[in-house]
Order: structure tokens, then sequence, then C-alpha cells
């Protein structure tokens, strides 16, 4: 029951009690990140922000199921998105995961890097980050943009689950690509 409540507490609060709620949570382990896991928009912090956030994920033509990860060493992991599109669910958008330093308060999360892989989430910059709020409920702060200033405007999400197995990798790794500054502001903060 705890999980349900927890769920639908996270559907009531606006953008920064969302933020605040983020900063004192644990991050999950790379081993706990194991399936697929249902995907949720939660507050969005403006006008802006909803609109994109709704047309890019709660399209009617391709809706937003999950996002789902698997374990690939005891430090890193992958994953994907998936949308329904014409009946059928398509895998989009693969990340390479991590626990790293939050870019909001320098603390351990599970951090979603877009731009390991070549595709139109890497291309803006996309970095998400992923506590746990109870058992099998997960908040997510989402990010992306072209400037720092950008890549800080929070764009909550929910996960919960496992509700699937992991379907396989997708995408194209970007060789020789080592997360830097962008991806990872957290952890130069985190240092000083």
């Amino acid at each position: 029951m705890e999980t349900d409540d927890t769920a639908a507490g996270l559907l009531g609060l606006d953008t920064s009690e969302l933020l605040a709620f983020f900063a004192t949570l644990p991050a999950p382990s790379i081993e706990e990140m194991d399936g697929e896991y249902t995907a949720r928009l939660l507050a969005q912090p403006g006008a802006f922000a909803s609109v994109t956030g709704r047309a890019t994920v709660s399209n009617p033509f391709a809706p937003w199921l999950c996002k789902a990860f698997r374990p690939v060493d005891r430090q890193t992991g992958r994953g994907y998105n998936t949308f329904r599109q014409f009946g059928r669910v398509r895998q989009r958008y693969a990340m390479h995961t991590l626990i790293a330093p939050s870019r909001y308060d320098g603390r351990p999360a599970y951090t979603l890097i877009y731009r390991a892989h070549a595709s139109v989430c890497g291309a803006i910059n996309m970095v998400d980050e992923v506590r746990r709020a109870a058992p099998g409920v997960y908040l997510g702060i989402g990010t992306w943009g072209f400037t720092a200033r950008r890549r800080r405007v929070p764009l909550p999400f929910l996960l919960t689950g496992p509700v699937g197995a992991y379907r396989g990798d997708i995408g194209t790794v970007r060789r020789g690509f080592t997360p830097g500054p962008r991806e990872l502001p957290g952890r130069t903060e985190a240092a000083q």
C-alpha cells in the first residue's frame, strides 16, 4: 500500500515540492534498476515545459510507456524508453546509466545520460536523475538544453515497477564518449 500512496502523493505535488522531496531521497543501486518501469510526467515548472512535455510523451500517436534499465556491471548500466506507435511497442532513445552526483544537490542519483548514444535526446543534452521514493516508486528529474541555465530546469517524472523484463539493448554508442560537466555538473560541484 505504501507504493500506491507514495505514487499518488507525488501526483499532487508541484515542481518545487517535487524537487525538495527529491533532495531527501536515496539513489537506487545499479543492480536495483533492472526491467521496465511505467513512466509518467509529473507537474512541470511552467507552460513551456508542460506543452513540450505533453507533445513529446503524451502524443496520442506515440504515447510514452516506460523507461527500462539493465545493469552492465557494478558501476554502469544501459537503458531505453518505450512508446506505443501504431499499436506496437517501440524502443527509443538509448541511455548509459551510472550513479553520479546530482546537479541539484551533489548527492548520489541514478543518472541517465543520453548523449552516450546517437539520438535526438543525446543531441539536446538530455540527462535524467532518479531516486527511490518507496519500494517500486521512483522520482525522476529530467533536464535538457544547450545552455547550463536551461539544463538546470527540473522536469519531474514518475517511474513505477519493474512491470516487465528488459527487451534488449538498442542504439549506437558514441565511440570514445566520456561524460563531462555538461552531463554531470554535480560531479564538479561535489568535488569543490
